[in-house]
């Protein structure tokens, strides 16, 4: 396992936690992204400001360098000094480090704010203080890291979206990368027009109640269906419209909702895909909800390269984009590949 720890006046404090919780696991220590293979961890210590300028230069590298990162699969830590900043440059080095063709196992992430108050709730349920809740997390997140063998081939897909098909742009890119997805079940759910309730935030014994059944409070199409197909696919592609720089509200609910099915059962061994079709800008926003929702937190393996990203406003306009079809074609082989 190689860490890459950006230095700056913090990186040493960090590097001595990551020693500490590293005992017994082989591993070189590098502020350099050349020659990278295998089992990365990003380490970054961020200041006062949420700033790290090594890290900043890193991400001038990452982002210029779309191979730099092929081979390689990657977890993150993050510290602070403050209370903020530390899930942000999270997912901006997470989504740029896929962009470069690193993969990212789930629940890649362990963030440590400058009052770990963010472990208070683990501390608890471990009877420990939040520094040792946070060294074991560390070390969890590395053993994880280490042990990883990667997902096996695509073979069974679910797709969901809360788009309408006739004026869709997004549903559009689906069906062009679709019709290259040879040899691969797929089962399609569209989340309309009352399809799905919001979570609202149910106890915690009265969600794990339903989870232990594999359903929830509110039951409906999520439970009926889409929870099952979800246990049944290796691989899940979110189709996202950019309404307001954010996924659409149904979409939001579907992830919402999965917390009750999460509850019963991790989600390592299976991929996530997204289609993100802006009408303006801000395409790589949605691609980091996605990756922060779905990778960091419910545990999905984010794939190299995971998320296609375009630009259509008029209705059928994204057909008409120069390159699109061979773009989606090669999104689609990169799918198969795995």
């Amino acid at each position: 396992m190689t860490i890459v720890l950006p230095e700056n006046e913090y990186s040493a404090a960090l590097l001595e936690q990551i020693e500490a919780a590293a005992e017994g696991i082989p591993h070189t220590v590098t502020d350099r992204l050349d020659g990278l293979t295998g089992s990365i961890l990003f380490a970054v210590a961020l200041d006062e400001c949420g700033c790290n300028d090594g890290y900043y230069r890193m991400l001038r590298r990452l982002r210029g360098e779309p191979a730099l990162l092929q081979g390689c699969t990657a977890g993150l830590v993050v510290t602070g000094q403050g209370e903020l900043y530390t899930k942000s440059i999270a997912r901006t080095l997470a989504l740029s480090a896929n962009m470069a063709g690193c993969a990212l196992i789930g629940r890649p992430l362990v963030e440590a704010t400058g009052s770990l108050r963010n472990f208070h709730t683990q501390a608890d349920i471990q009877g420990v203080d939040v520094h040792t809740a946070c060294r074991r997390s560390l070390r969890e997140l590395m053993e994880r890291l280490g042990a990883f063998q990667g997902p096996q081939p695509v073979r069974r897909l679910t797709a969901i979206h809360a788009s309408v098909r006739r004026t869709s742009n997004t549903l559009s890119l689906w069906e062009l990368v679709r019709r290259h997805l040879t040899g691969v079940e797929i089962e399609e759910f569209c989340l309309l027009n009352g399809a799905v309730s919001d979570c609202a935030g149910c106890s915690y014994t009265t969600c794990m109640h339903f989870g232990d059944q594999g359903g929830c409070f509110y039951g409906g199409v999520m439970v009926d269906e889409v929870f099952p197909a979800l246990r049944r696919c290796d691989t899940l592609v979110m189709l996202c419209a950019n309404y307001n720089d954010a996924l659409s509200a149904n979409l939001t609910a579907f992830v919402n909702r999965l917390t009750s099915l999460f509850r019963q059962q991790r989600f390592y061994d299976k991929r996530l895909y997204g289609l993100v079709v802006s009408g303006y800008s801000g395409g790589d926003l949605l691609a980091q909800q996605l990756l922060s929702a779905m990778n960091m937190n419910k545990s999905f393996y984010l794939p190299p390269y995971f998320a296609l990203l375009e630009t259509a406003n008029d209705a059928g306009s994204l057909l008409r984009s120069d390159g699109i079809e061979e773009r989606a074609r090669q999104f689609a082989l990169r799918m198969l590949e795995g």
